[in-house]
């Protein structure tokens, strides 16, 4: 990995406000710039990337710390987390990334963490904004008026 400082941009509001939505536009319109872009996303739930009954599936199953799952389209390493229930610490999952081939970082979540945000908010979902909390919101996208 490289030890080159690499911009991270973050995008936080509640589930089901259009973070995503707002991103898969985004990507494209970045790309088309020319920019190299990394997306890391917080899940706050359970997900698997393998299938049970598959080889690499059940070596994890049986034990395997990391699994890298690799063919000549993509690549994917899973690293289990021995400590069930700590939320992934933001920094350790940046320097995950290879930063020498990435221009940008755009994260979606880890609204809990300090760096540059940008607040996606939806007054019809009924639910505070979090700008007025979180010194660490730059901006905000909106389809209405802020409260």
């Amino acid at each position: 990995m490289s030890s080159k400082a690499i911009p991270v941009l973050g995008f936080v509001a509640p589930s089901g406000t259009g973070k995503t939505t707002l991103l898969r536009k985004l990507v494209p319109v970045l790309r088309k710039r020319g920019l190299r872009v990394g997306y890391l996303k917080h899940a706050h739930h359970t997900f698997d990337l393998d299938l049970p009954g598959k080889d690499s599936y059940e070596i994890r199953e049986a034990g395997a710390d990391q699994t890298l799952l690799a063919s000549s389209e993509r690549w994917a390493l899973q690293v289990e987390n021995r400590v069930r229930g700590a939320d992934p610490d933001l920094v350790e999952m940046l320097a995950q990334f290879r930063t020498g081939s990435l221009d940008l970082v755009l994260v979606e979540g880890f609204k809990h963490s300090a760096y540059p945000k940008i607040e996606i908010y939806r007054s019809v979902l009924g639910k505070a904004p979090l700008y007025p909390e979180d010194t660490d919101i730059i901006a905000v996208a909106t389809d209405s008026r802020l409260p």
